[in-house]
């Protein structure tokens, strides 16, 4: 989550986030949280699918480019795929109603009733930090100030986007 936070491409963003999400199920395996692990596995396979979808929807309208401090304000341009990316994000974040508050909850009950309190401090600080990088990632590229590079995006073509609005 720390390595995720220092990047600006999109693609490692995403990457490191989804080793530290393996983590996340990785210690719900060692409190014995079996449910847990699976059930936010999937959860954060669904999210992060719509994640590097949505990437790649970006890297199309912006000829392979995947600095987000040349992205700013792609919302104005691609309206649909910065949706996906946000609800992506907020549902990665773990943020209510979406699915990976759900999971993370029950990780966090695992924890409570199978490991040392340290890891349930431990845990809690991974979630912040997961919520941090896909908030900055989500502001640079989709919310910010709008980009000389950003000006010349699109967005894609339905064949792109319809798998993101299913999603």
């Amino acid at each position: 989550a720390f390595i995720a936070l220092g990047q600006y491409d999109l693609k490692r963003i995403l990457a490191y986030s989804t080793m530290s999400h393996l983590g996340f199920m990785m210690l719900a395996l060692g409190a014995g949280g079996f449910t847990a692990a699976i059930f936010h596995l999937t959860t954060h396979g669904l999210a992060k699918a719509m994640l590097f979808m949505s990437a790649g929807s970006v890297m199309h309208a912006m000829k392979d480019e995947t600095d987000i401090r040349k992205m700013g304000g792609l919302r104005h341009r691609m309206p649909l795929t910065a949706a996906a990316f946000t609800i992506g994000a907020l549902a990665l974040a773990g943020i209510p109603p979406l699915s990976a508050f759900w999971s993370k909850d029950e990780i966090l009950l695992a924890i409570r009733d199978g490991l040392n309190p340290i890891y349930l401090v431990a845990f809690l600080a991974a979630i912040v930090l997961s919520a941090l990088y896909m908030a900055r990632a989500t502001r640079l590229a989709f919310y910010g100030p709008m980009s000389d590079e950003a000006r010349k995006a699109h967005e894609s073509p339905g064949v792109m986007t319809t798998p993101l609005l299913i999603l």
